[in-house]
């Protein structure tokens, strides 16, 4: 099993997406700034908006790169909202 996840942090108002075979195993490693130099040092308030499991890691890193190239909040808040949107994206590939 693997995941596409959306983080939100209240502190910055601003969304993380990635993808993993753990995702609270993730968020803690987030929250503690294990990675230096992701963007999500600038918080330690993340949280899990979306967590959607895909068949295999090669689907949840499409839908990952798919939603950082959008660059577009309003985007991520309508998936959040809607995750069927993902199942769609992933049939059209």
């Amino acid at each position: 099993m693997h995941y596409l996840y959306i983080l939100f942090s209240e502190k910055i108002n601003r969304f993380y997406v990635g993808e993993t075979n753990d995702v609270e195993f993730r968020i803690k490693l987030h929250n503690d700034h294990h990675f230096k130099s992701s963007f999500t040092n600038a918080a330690n308030d993340w949280k899990v908006a979306l967590k959607f499991e895909t068949a295999c890691k090669e689907e949840a890193l499409y839908l990952e790169k798919f939603l950082k190239r959008m660059k577009s909040k309003k985007f991520i808040e309508k998936v959040i909202e809607e995750p069927s949107i993902l199942q769609d994206l992933l049939k059209k590939r």
